[in-house]
This record gives C-alpha cells, sequence and structure tokens, in this order.
C-alpha cells in the first residue's frame, strides 16, 4: 500500500491517519496524434501526481492522490472521433461535488493537478472563493515547467508534441507508436494559421477547431523527443511542486491563510 494513493489505501489507514492536502488531478480522453494514446493526459496526470505525492509524502506531507478524472472538455475537439467531451459547466459539477466530499472529510487544503489545457479551472476558483470552506489552488502542470522548459525541450508544446511524447517514452513507452525502423509513427505536428493576423498573434483569442487547426490532431514536432527529457521534466515538476505541498501540508489554515 501507497498510502499517499486514495485508490490503494484502505479505510482501516484513513481513521487512523488524518491528511492535510488532498490533490485532484484532471485528465482528458482525446487523440493525441497518430503516436500516443487516447488516455495520454490520464497517464501523465497518474505519473506526475504519484511522483509529486510520493516525494512529498516522504518529506512529512499529509498528502493524497485521488483517482484522475478521465474526462475533460473536448468541445474544440468535437469532430474528431471519441474526443470525450465534458461541458465546461459539467466538468465544474464534478470537481465541485468531489471538493465538498473532501470537506465534509475534513480535508481543506486541495490541488486541482491539471492535465489538459481545455480544462479551464481559474473560473470555478473564482465563483467558488467565499462559498466552500476549502482553500483551492490550481496548477496545470505543464506551466510548472515555465523557465526550465527551453533548457529541456528545442521546440515550443501545443499537444502531442516533444514534451508530452518525451514523457510517455519515459514512462508509458510501450504505449508509444513506431514505424519498422524504431521512428515515431506521426507526423510533424504542423498546424494552419488562420486568416487573421490578430488570432495568429494571440491578441484576439478563439475556441480552436482542431480538425482545421491540425492534419492529425498533433500540434508541435514530437521527433525530438526522448525519455531523458522526460524524466529531467519531471524532476523540475518534483522538485517544485512537491515542496508546494509540503508547505502547504504544514501551513496553518488561519483568517490570513495564504498570507
Amino acid at each position: 500500500m501507497r498510502p499517499w494513493i486514495l485508490a490503494e489505501t484502505t479505510y482501516a489507514y484513513t481513521k487512523q491517519n488524518r491528511y492535510e492536502v488532498a490533490v485532484l488531478p484532471l485528465g482528458a480522453t482525446e487523440p493525441h496524434n497518430m503516436h500516443l494514446p487516447y488516455g495520454m493526459d490520464i497517464l501523465e496526470a497518474n505519473v506526475i501526481g504519484e511522483n509529486l505525492c510520493q516525494a512529498a509524502h516522504e518529506q512529512g506531507a499529509k498528502v493524497v492522490l485521488l483517482p484522475t478524472i478521465p474526462y475533460g472538455t473536448e468541445t474544440n475537439m468535437h469532430a474528431l472521433p471519441l474526443a470525450m467531451n465534458l461541458n465546461p459547466s459539467t466538468l465544474n459539477q464534478v470537481v465541485t461535488d468531489l471538493i465538498e466530499s473532501l470537506v465534509n472529510s475534513g480535508i481543506r487544503k486541495i490541488l486541482l493537478l491539471n492535465s489538459h489545457g481545455g480544462n479551464e479551472m481559474k473560473p470555478l476558483l473564482r465563483e467558488l472563493c467565499g462559498q466552500t470552506k476549502a482553500q483551492l489552488f490550481l496548477c496545470n502542470w505543464f506551466h510548472a515547467l515555465q523557465g526550465e522548459y527551453e533548457s529541456i525541450f528545442s521546440a515550443p508544446e501545443d499537444h502531442a508534441g516533444e514534451m508530452e511524447t518525451s514523457f510517455a517514452l519515459a514512462y508509458y513507452p510501450e504505449l508509444v507508436a513506431k514505424n519498422e525502423d524504431g521512428s515515431l509513427a506521426a507526423d510533424d505536428g504542423m498546424t494552419q494559421k488562420t486568416r487573421f493576423q490578430a488570432i495568429d498573434e494571440g491578441w484576439v483569442s478563439i475556441t480552436r477547431p482542431w480538425h482545421l487547426l491540425t492534419s492529425n490532431s498533433g500540434s508541435g514536432n514530437p521527433h525530438a523527443a526522448t525519455a531523458e527529457k522526460g524524466r529531467q521534466a519531471m524532476q523540475v515538476l518534483v522538485d517544485r511542486v512537491a515542496t508546494f505541498l509540503v508547505e502547504l501540508s504544514n501551513a496553518e489554515i488561519d483568517e490570513r491563510f495564504p498570507f
């Protein structure tokens, strides 16, 4: 039994051991170019969450990792087969119900560990501010690589590119599809520009229709990926986010928390 993973933990343990922090991972089920599995966001959330919570637990944090929510918001992939969508309002309600389950169990420090770019959770944090006894935190783990990303990866990442492929090669190599010569069974992840400069430069935004943006759902070139790069990125996440979990576990909730 790994007591930092709820799915492996017994009631006998939870009756005798109080958790201070719960980590709720959010995934998605969607195509990832031609070489990565539909559950890549789930798999990443699982392995990253396990590594973060193990490191925090070993440093004394009273932290528990919840099972990953396997579905996310896929409205921009509606034209791609088996992109399993939860509308934002539905996903928000699911997360809200789970937060209240944690509060009812006496856990008020909750980290949403998001593994899918389509899950926009910051509006939910704003909505629940002042409406729940929980203290909510959000980590889009791919943002936690800021400042170190460029020293590990050679190309920008959007979806099923170098970064995600590196995580897959490091932790789930048996699920990465390859050609007979050992190369990735993937295209180059090239994307189409819109007809509007304002959108392409990012100062006007839209929900991008993924079947028009990409050729095979990949956005970002995966071919420079290596397992070592995936392990390097994991170490950055552990160093940063596990440290935060330890600090959060040790912090007292008072009238000025988190200040």
